[in-house]
């Protein structure tokens, strides 16, 4: 039923907002029915929120409000002028009008606080962009001309131009909500063409006004019409049950706007020089100040998304940098990370006359665990193994994972004796009763780091051919040995001299 609801509603609705069109052109029949519509879209928001209870009810509340006095003017108007003899502004009916103004505005505030999780800078400077450009519009042609009507008096060209200013505010309000985060379904689509509609039907009367316009009956019920359709498209959007969503809270924006967007902003963004350009071919800049401050603020504006852009590129690059350095499972650097490390490690002992150890660490038949309690079971090995060996490494070490299963350790300022006990430190930490294999390799004063490595490597797959579970030393290599290509990809052995610490004695 509540999913059927919102579309009968919408069905007869449109017939009966169709059939406006052929309604008389004076009299009570079209005000009522004018009415009647308002206040029916009116009563399917307030239905809406009784049926679906949506979180921020208020801001429904509010467009129920903003609708129901709106439609109200309509028959306010009529009495005003058919028994007080009301012509021109104000009337008692604009303060009526004039009511959707706040409601909305407050309204669309909710729903946009609600579907925000955290403020978004990118959104917001594109809303005021938009709405500058188009401000400046509607200044030089529609709230400029209005003042200075000599059969208005201050208080009514007041309200005449009151009506500009809240569209405005309103535009803004409603490109902030559509271009923003958040959930968008039905409903929310829906609320931002009521919106729109509304927006429609007031500049549609302001530039006939302006243009000293007289429409026929026809024209007169299209204008009419396009309110209807905001009224109803109104319960409409509180009707269909996606009005739970529109305060869902979504992925926050790229601050990278889309292209369509940056169209939009573009042409926005033109419309000072625009503006002025017409009025110099006229030979008179009439609206020269206006122009100036416009022009300004679209230019500051500009300037701010630009230095939005370039925090983001500089978030996108850092965060590049991070990913090509970090290894993803364990949180640990990365062999690429480690490897770049090592060089400037060896050059500090190297400059300070300090020692330098390194060990690779490797787990005692990881495939046999994997194969046992699968794969998903073996990256939570990996990584409560990184947490149990960071807790029990020193401050200045630096542990990496390699590769598969295999790590290494960068020990700085460490002799062979100490490394051996840091790492029966590691091997007393190793969850779920695993085990490892390691091999050490202190450096000898003149050795590359890739020939340093390799040592280590050589004494690690010592210690797995002697049994795994324990460490091995890999003795520095006497300097009559031929080094072998620090390229190899792999050395079991240096020299015929390991020494070996079995972690079980």
């Amino acid at each position: 039923m509540e999913s059927k609801g919102w579309k009968a509603y919408a069905v007869a609705m449109s017939l009966v907002v169709g059939a406006f069109f052929f309604s008389p052109d004076e009299g009570w029949t079209p005000v009522i029915w004018q009415v009647l519509v308002g206040w029916a879209g009116a009563a399917a928001v307030i239905a809406g929120i009784r049926i679906h209870r949506p979180p921020a009810p208020a801001a429904w509340y509010l467009f129920a409000a903003g609708v129901f006095l709106n439609s109200s003017g309509i028959l306010v108007a009529q009495i005003s002028a058919v028994y007080f003899k009301f012509s021109l502004p104000p009337t008692p009916a604009d303060l009526f009008w004039l009511c959707v103004y706040p409601a909305v505005i407050a309204g669309l505030i909710l729903l946009i606080v609600h579907r925000t999780a955290r403020r978004e800078w990118a959104s917001l400077v594109d809303a005021m962009t938009i709405s500058t450009g188009l401000g400046l519009l509607v200044w030089v042609f529609i709230i400029r001309p209005s003042f200075g009507t000599p059969e208005l008096s201050a208080i009514g060209q007041a309200t005449v131009v009151a009506y500009p200013i809240g569209d405005i505010v309103v535009l803004a309000m409603v490109v902030r909500l559509l271009i923003g985060s958040g959930a968008r379904g039905t409903s929310y689509w829906v609320l931002g063409a009521t919106v729109v509609a509304f927006l429609t039907g007031d500049m549609g009367w302001a530039t006939t006004n302006q243009l000293g316009l007289t429409p026929g009956s026809h024209a007169t019920h299209l204008l009419e019409m396009v309110f209807l359709v905001g009224f109803t498209l109104f319960g409409v959007a509180a009707l269909h049950p996606s009005i739970r969503q529109v305060t869902e809270s979504g992925p926050v924006r790229q601050a990278r706007p889309s292209p369509a967007l940056l169209l939009v902003l573009t042409a926005v963004s033109l419309i000072a020089p625009f503006i002025l350009v017409l009025e110099v071919s006229r030979h008179h800049v009439e609206d020269g100040i206006a122009i100036a401050i416009g022009s300004v603020s679209l230019f500051l504006l500009v300037i701010t998304r630009m230095a939005q852009l370039l925090r983001e590129v500089e978030k996108q690059s850092e965060w590049l940098k991070e990913l090509t350095q970090v290894d993803e499972l364990t949180g640990l650097p990365n062999r690429r990370a480690w490897s770049a490390e090592l060089p400037r490690a060896i050059e500090r002992a190297r400059r300070d006359g300090l020692p330098l150890s390194v060990a690779m660490i490797d787990l005692d038949h990881f495939k046999r665990f994997n194969d046992e309690y699968g794969h998903p079971a073996g990256d939570r090995l990996l990584k409560a193994a990184s947490v149990g060996w960071l807790a029990q490494s020193r401050g200045v070490d630096q542990l990496a994972r390699y590769g598969g299963e295999e790590f290494i350790l960068l020990l700085p300022n460490t002799e062979t004796p100490i490394a051996v006990d840091i790492l029966a430190r590691l091997r007393d930490a190793t969850p779920l009763d695993q085990t490892f294999s390691a091999g050490v390799a202190m450096w000898d004063g003149t050795e590359t780091s890739a020939e340093l490595i390799i040592r280590a490597d050589g004494a690690l797959y010592q210690a797995k051919a002697d049994g795994r579970n324990r460490t091995t030393i890999a003795v520095t290599p006497d300097p009559k040995v031929v080094r072998p290509d620090p390229g190899a990809a792999r050395l079991t052995q240096v020299d015929d001299k390991h020494v070996s610490v079995d972690a079980a004695i």
